[in-house]
């Protein structure tokens, strides 16, 4: 286990904020998920269920939850957040306490969470212009998703895990100290909000 985490990092290399950001994002996701999960079980027993968040045929969980698109891998997407949330959630409570997790491990994080932003992009683009309706768990989920994404990424280019060249990290590392990454993810979801009102409200 010594050669797999360093726990003699620098405070000021924990990258706090960061972490902080990943670890309420990701209990929040986890909430989602197991609500989503509920839900799921529900609507397999009986299709017709209505859900507490079935507001309207708009804004409807039950709606989404039946389709082909929220079952992609012959069961509810949800159940994956069960099983990737509390991984980030024990990543983030570990790394606030000073574990330094090696550079594969950053690297394969980062390589699942991109997968997990990019599926729950394509999810949100699916309710928004195929199937026709929203469920506000899953936007939830969309959001924390995209905050988790935007952090990982930040701290695996701070830490240089991507192995750029010194020239170029350094350049980045001004970028991030500047927030540039901060107002790429708020502009993200400002668009998705935008979108939403346009749209649906």
């Amino acid at each position: 286990m010594s050669e797999v985490v360093d726990v003699s990092v620098p405070r000021q290399s924990r990258h706090i904020g960061a972490y902080v950001e990943m670890l309420i994002s990701s209990i929040l996701g986890l909430v989602a998920a197991f609500v989503l999960s509920i839900d799921a079980i529900a609507l397999a027993k009986d299709p017709n269920a209505v859900l507490a968040c079935d507001i309207n045929p708009l804004i409807s969980c039950g709606k989404v939850g039946i389709t082909w698109q929220a079952n992609l891998f012959g069961w509810p997407n949800s159940f994956l957040g069960l099983v990737t949330e509390p991984i980030v959630i024990t990543l983030a409570i570990a790394a606030l306490g000073g574990v330094k997790f090696p550079r594969w491990f950053m690297l394969t994080a980062q390589a699942f969470y991109t997968f997990g932003f990019l599926f729950a992009v394509w999810l949100f683009l699916e309710a928004y212009f195929v199937i026709g309706a929203l469920c506000p768990w899953c936007l939830l989920i969309t959001a924390t998703t995209t905050l988790v994404f935007a952090s990982m990424t930040r701290v695996n280019l701070l830490d240089n895990n991507f192995g750029l060249k010194p020239t170029a990290h350094a350049r980045v590392t001004r970028w991030l100290n500047m927030w540039f990454d901060t107002y790429i993810a708020v502009l993200f979801l400002t668009v998705i909000i935008v979108m939403i009102i346009v749209k649906y409200l």
